[in-house]
């Protein structure tokens, strides 16, 4: 559907990534740091990263490799000590806090592990919420996320409570909000964390999908076969970039779904 295609990019002559398209989102030596009982502890070390436009990208580590941190800050959730980060060209690093927002809730749509859905409101209310902050009509607002139900397989489920559904539809309840402010990027944060193992697949063979049409998607996650799905994978270990590479083995999530006999 023509509205829930990305965003052209304000930045339309920003220079080329690793992947040979354009960059919609980059960060040029990052550095965060802590004060920690005193001491300064640096969860990040000057990191260099690049998103190209249409790409699924893995940020992979362990627990403690910084991956966490670059994500709050690439998401615009946290600012870096040092360093700078630009979305489709603009320069986001040390904008005020209302700036930032009205960014973030445009450019960046959010994927959490634990959904983070209000549960006493319905699907179709959870995903109008990043509409109601940008000032979108109600009608205009509904329509837009009704379209967003529908286009993950929950068009059926627009009144239902979160706890009225399972774990990979509140995931998709998820991806709809992520999805319906039209960002340039999709950040998705341990999507499956909280899901069984078919649940995940299901979500991952989703995003896979949404990839497929174009939409930029960074996975953050310390689980290898959860960043074989991605196209390019980076891997952060103690606040430093250690390899950045594309997938060879991708996994098909899809077929994956075929062999366990839950898709077509």
């Amino acid at each position: 559907m023509d509205s829930m295609q990305p965003n052209p990019a304000a930045g339309a002559d920003a220079p080329s990534g690793p992947c040979g398209t354009r960059v919609v989102l980059e960060g040029r030596g990052v550095t965060k740091s802590y004060i920690l009982d005193e001491i300064e502890v640096k969860a990040l070390c000057g990191v260099d990263i690049q998103v190209c436009e249409g790409e699924m990208l893995a940020i992979m580590g362990p627990s403690g490799s910084g991956k966490s941190t670059l994500m709050h800050i690439v998401g615009l959730l946290d600012r870096p000590t040092h360093g700078t980060v630009t979305i489709d060209g603009q320069d986001v690093s040390r904008m005020e806090p209302n700036e930032l927002a009205a960014v973030r809730n445009k450019r960046i749509g959010f994927v959490f592990q634990a959904f983070n859905l209000l549960s006493r409101t319905t699907a179709l209310a959870n995903v109008e919420l990043p509409l109601v902050y940008a000032g979108v009509a109600g009608a205009e607002r509904t329509r837009r996320a009704r379209e967003a139900l529908e286009r993950v397989g929950l068009g059926e489920r627009l009144g239902h409570m979160p706890n009225q559904l399972s774990g990979g539809q509140q995931q998709r309840v998820a991806i709809a909000r992520a999805l319906v402010t039209e960002p340039s990027i999709v950040l998705a944060d341990e999507p499956t964390g909280n899901l069984d193992s078919k649940s995940g697949i299901e979500v991952m063979a989703f995003l896979q999908e949404l990839n497929e049409t174009g939409i930029t998607i960074v996975l953050v996650t310390h689980d290898e076969r959860v960043a074989r799905h991605a196209t390019r994978a980076v891997e952060i270990r103690d606040g430093v970039i250690v390899a950045d590479r594309a997938i060879e083995d991708r996994i098909d999530a899809a077929a994956e779904l075929v062999a366990l006999g839950g898709g077509a």
